[in-house]
């Protein structure tokens, strides 16, 4: 009965091809299902060197049955790709390349495509602008907001596709190859202040500082839904992985979880005594994390909606908070000078980054998950080593606050963006 099942199954759905994916570690599915091509994954977020390939081999082959007999030897081949990768010393000393004169004003954020290949800047001087990484030189300013251009984000992994919000109240889509104007979004009375593509990218979320988001439609340009149930400024958001939950972060001290794309609230999550500074699932969309200017982080079953653990130590207000790419790890940032790294199943600190001599306003791991980057008000951006927590490198430089810092996809390029109007990459 099960083989009968099996050679259904097979002739309904076919594998076209499997490619790998570093970071998380996985293997993407190609497949063919009533004459669509369609995608998914396995994920191998627990893979480590010592991982036992043909036990491993085994799991994949019970629960996948794109995974053929056939099969099996490719699939064993790109674990043991992974597992290489896995392996390789992580021995970065990144140098300063080039010293950007992006902007006539302070820069407000940075963010790189899925390939690295390009980034961009936002600025209080109401443009965006796109730039070559490699060569460090401009390829399009995008203009036409009216006031700063806060929040910014490229449509990964497809990257074809820029989203811009700004204080006139106002989301703009463009192209990243051309730098054309697609839409621009208007229904929001005030700031928007956070935004994200969802993985599909079919919607474009807003949030802003009139304490609702808005959905939008990234083929019409047509609003899709308003997502109220905030009484104060919506200052964070985050799609998971899959699309399908969109989750709100509010200086009202709570967070929202909605349905995508019904716009249906599914949990308030309820706890924090302060504002909510920054909000993010896992990645297998199990886990949300929540930063607090009540000097405190939140950990969350993503389901239930239910609080597992309460991160404390910080003396000062959280301003940022971060899972690394396999959701084991968490990383915070905080006004007390300091950075922290928690085990996201354990809840225990990991280690403490203690060295800047200000706030620290942003931190992010790198793909490997190996290192913290964080950016300061001292005008320093700082490289620490999480299984130490010692300090592996100071990039200085800037002649002002760092508000903005990102690794490239490889881990191997660094963005950081200062009030003093400049970006600097380091490789």
């Amino acid at each position: 009965m099960v083989t009968m099942w099996t050679n259904i199954f097979q002739r309904k759905m076919r594998l076209k091809r499997l490619h790998i994916r570093y970071y998380p570690p996985g293997i993407i599915l190609d497949y063919e299902k009533g004459g669509q091509l369609r995608t998914r994954s396995i994920d191998l977020l627990d893979l480590s060197p010592q991982t036992d390939v043909n036990d491993l081999l085994m799991e994949i082959r019970r629960a996948e049955p794109l995974v053929t007999e056939s099969r099996t030897e490719q699939v064993k081949v790109l674990i043991q790709r992974l597992q290489d990768k896995l392996s390789q010393p992580d021995q970065r000393k990144f140098c300063l390349f080039k010293v950007l004169q992006a902007h006539i004003l302070p820069l407000t954020n940075v963010a790189f495509n899925k390939s690295g290949s390009s980034f961009i800047t936002g600025s209080y001087d109401r443009t965006c602008k796109v730039w070559d990484t490699a060569l460090g030189e401009e390829l399009h300013t995008l203009e036409g907001h009216r006031n700063v251009v806060y929040v910014i984000t490229f449509n990964n992994p497809y990257g074809d596709k820029i989203a811009t919000g700004s204080f006139d109240k106002t989301c703009k889509l463009w192209s990243a190859e051309t730098g054309k104007c697609f839409y621009t979004f208007r229904g929001h009375t005030a700031e928007i202040v956070c935004l994200s593509f969802n993985p599909q990218s079919t919607l474009v979320a807003t949030g802003s500082m009139d304490t609702t988001a808005k959905l939008w439609n990234v083929e019409s340009g047509e609003e899709v839904s308003t997502l109220a149930g905030h009484s104060a400024e919506i200052i964070s958001l985050s799609f998971n992985t899959v699309g399908n939950v969109l989750v709100t972060g509010s200086f009202d001290h709570t967070v929202i979880l909605w349905d995508m794309p019904s716009g249906r609230r599914k949990h308030t999550l309820i706890g924090h005594k302060g504002e909510i500074s920054s909000v993010q699932f896992n990645w297998d969309c199990s886990l949300i994390v929540t930063a607090s200017l009540d000097r405190s982080c939140k950990v969350w079953d993503a389901e239930s909606g239910q609080c597992l653990s309460t991160l404390t130590g910080h003396d000062d207000e959280v301003l940022d908070v971060c899972f690394n790419y396999t959701g084991q790890l968490i990383a915070t940032a905080s006004a007390d000078g300091t950075s922290r790294v928690f085990n996201a199943h354990t809840y225990q600190c990991v280690c403490k980054l203690e060295g800047h001599e200000g706030e620290i306003s942003k931190v992010c791991f790198n793909p490997q998950g190996t290192c913290v980057l964080t950016a300061s008000a001292d005008r320093t951006a700082r490289v620490w080593c999480v299984s130490s927590g010692s300090c592996l490198l100071v990039l200085e430089g800037h002649t002002d606050e760092i508000f903005t810092c990102a690794f490239n996809y490889e881990g191997d390029t660094i963005i950081t963006g200062s009030k003093d109007n400049t970006c600097r990459i380091w490789r």
